[in-house]
C-alpha cells in the first residue's frame, strides 16, 4: 500500500509542472530555420496580439453590453471584411479584460436586436422596457464602437531598371569586360511599393436607462503595408507584409477601450 501511495506521489511530482505549462506547437515548414522564415516570423511578431495592461484593472468596472456599431467606410476591401459583431466581438473580449462586467451579446440571443434598436433611436421608453428582463436589471452601460474612416490614404511606388544602363555598358565599354559590365548592370531590378491606410474608431458610452450619451471618444491609427523585391544575375529576395485589418481594428478598440478605463470606471 505504501508502495502504491509513493508511486502516485512521485507520478503526481513529474507530470503537474508538464500538465500546467502552456502548449508549444512545433513549425512543419520546410522554410522553417532559414533567413527567410526568421525574417518573416520577425515581422509576424511585431503584429501579433499584445495585452493591454489597462490602469484600473483591479476596479471592477459597471456592467455593461456592446452593441454593434456603425462602420462608414466607401472601401469595398474593407466592408466585406468587417462588420459590426466583428468588432463588438474585439470590444467584448478588451472590457472583460479590463475587468468590466461584460454581458456578452451571444447571451442575450433575439433580445440584442430589441436593445440595439433601442439604443440607436435613442427612444428611452423602448430602453427601460427591454433592460428589465433578467440579467439586463443591472446594466449600467451600452457601448458601442464605430469605424467612421478606412481609406488608403497614399501609394508610393519606385524601383530600378538596369536594362538602360546595361545597353550603354555594352556600347561604351567594349570588350570582353564591357559586356560582362553590361551583362551585370542589365539584370538588375528592384522594386518598392508602399501604401498607408488611415483607420478611424469613435466609441460612445451611452446611459442603460435613460439612452443618454455618458461619454465618447475617437482614436485613429496608420496602417502601412510594403512590398520590396531586388534581382541581381538570377538572383532575387523579395519581402510583403505589414499590420493587417484585422490587427488594426484590435488595436483601435485597445486604445478605446484603454480610454475608457482611465477616465470613466
Amino acid at each position: 500500500m505504501k508502495y502504491q501511495i509513493w508511486v502516485a506521489t512521485a507520478a503526481l511530482l513529474f507530470t503537474g509542472p508538464n500538465a500546467s505549462a502552456q502548449p508549444t506547437f512545433g513549425n512543419p515548414s520546410p522554410t522553417a530555420g532559414t533567413a527567410t522564415s526568421q525574417k518573416a516570423n520577425a515581422a509576424a511578431d511585431v503584429a501579433a496580439y499584445k495585452q493591454v495592461e489597462y490602469a484600473n484593472r483591479d476596479k471592477k468596472g459597471p456592467a455593461l453590453v456592446v452593441i454593434p456599431g456603425l462602420v462608414k467606410s466607401n472601401n469595398a476591401t474593407f466592408v466585406q471584411k468587417f462588420g459590426p459583431n466583428n468588432i463588438a466581438d474585439y470590444a467584448e473580449l478588451e472590457l472583460s479584460q479590463a475587468n468590466f462586467a461584460v454581458l456578452e451579446r451571444s447571451d442575450l440571443g433575439p433580445l440584442m436586436n430589441e436593445i440595439a434598436l433601442a439604443y440607436n433611436l435613442g427612444d428611452p421608453d423602448k430602453a427601460r422596457q427591454t433592460m428589465q428582463i433578467g440579467k439586463l436589471k443591472t446594466t449600467k452601460w451600452i457601448v458601442k464602437f464605430d469605424i467612421l474612416k478606412a481609406e488608403q490614404i497614399s501609394e508610393v511606388r519606385q524601383g530600378f531598371d538596369g536594362r538602360a544602363v546595361g545597353g550603354l555598358l555594352n556600347i561604351l565599354g567594349g570588350g570582353r569586360g564591357g559586356a560582362a559590365a553590361g551583362t551585370v548592370a542589365g539584370s538588375v531590378q528592384t522594386q518598392d511599393a508602399t501604401g498607408v491606410w488611415l483607420i478611424g474608431m469613435r466609441y460612445k458610452i451611452m446611459d442603460a436607462t435613460t439612452t443618454e450619451q455618458v461619454a465618447q471618444g475617437y482614436s485613429e491609427e496608420k496602417m502601412e503595408v510594403g512590398a520590396t523585391a531586388t534581382s541581381v544575375m538570377g538572383v532575387s529576395q523579395s519581402a510583403k507584409g505589414g499590420v493587417g485589418l484585422d490587427t488594426m481594428v484590435q488595436r483601435l478598440v485597445q486604445k478605446s477601450v484603454w480610454e475608457i478605463d482611465s477616465k470613466y470606471k
